[in-house]
């Protein structure tokens, strides 16, 4: 991992801020349960097999603690000029690399989530490990997806069932709906809830509509 880079550490310093509304990504910060690999530019292949090298690490260390608030981040060093539409393009196509180099690797997708992404019950699966993903960029329309470079978040779907179990996760959506609208004005349109509607259209961050198609296979 690429924990001490300095741009993992702007990201640190980003989420550190006391405005900024996921108070989930803050106590992975807190807890030291973040890990970053550091990669060139988003709207290329570049780097896939690293980053997918490392994701494969994190979901093998994540099932063997199988801690709260654990998170991947993927941070690109550019470029800073896609506007939010051409950020999705490309977060899409680094995700469908990713998922196709799974596949090479033999890896099954996760059995407790679905593979199509028009399914209310979808996720991304990478080493057999369901995740849900918060991409950020520049010119994000939501302030606490606008980050200085191109970035991507994966946090296992297991910690959200967790959650779940434990009472937790609607005192924990609400805490953070509350802290978003104090933020940017409003909470975020695009949020559901898992099993209501897939969540893929979340995934960029940017508002779409129902006619909006998932560009994604698993082969």
């Amino acid at each position: 991992f690429d924990n001490e880079d300095p741009l993992a550490r702007e990201f640190r310093a980003f989420l550190s801020r006391r405005d900024f509304p996921c108070v989930g990504a803050k106590a992975a910060l807190a807890r030291s349960q973040m890990h970053f690999v550091v990669a060139r530019d988003i709207t290329s292949a570049w780097d896939d097999l690293r980053i997918y090298a490392a994701l494969f690490n994190f979901a093998e260390l994540y099932r063997s603690e199988c801690l709260l608030f654990q998170s991947f981040v993927t941070l690109f060093t550019g470029p800073d000029s896609l506007n939010e539409a051409e950020y999705e393009s490309f977060l899409w196509e680094r995700l469908q690399s990713l998922t196709d180099k799974d596949g090479w690797h033999g890896q099954n997708h996760d059995p407790r989530v679905s593979a199509n992404p028009e399914d209310p019950h979808f996720s991304l699966s990478f080493a057999n490990e369901a995740f849900f993903v918060v991409g950020l960029h520049p010119k994000a329309s939501r302030p606490a997806r606008r980050f200085r470079y191109p970035a991507m978040v994966f946090n296992p779907h297991d910690q959200f069932e967790t959650l779940r179990e434990e009472g937790l996760y609607n005192v924990l959506k609400e805490k953070i709906g509350k802290r978003d609208e104090t933020l940017a004005g409003s909470r975020n349109p695009m949020l559901n809830t898992f099993g209501n509607s897939s969540e893929a259209p979340q995934y960029s961050g940017r508002v779409v509509d129902g006619a909006w198609r998932c560009p994604y296979n698993r082969r």
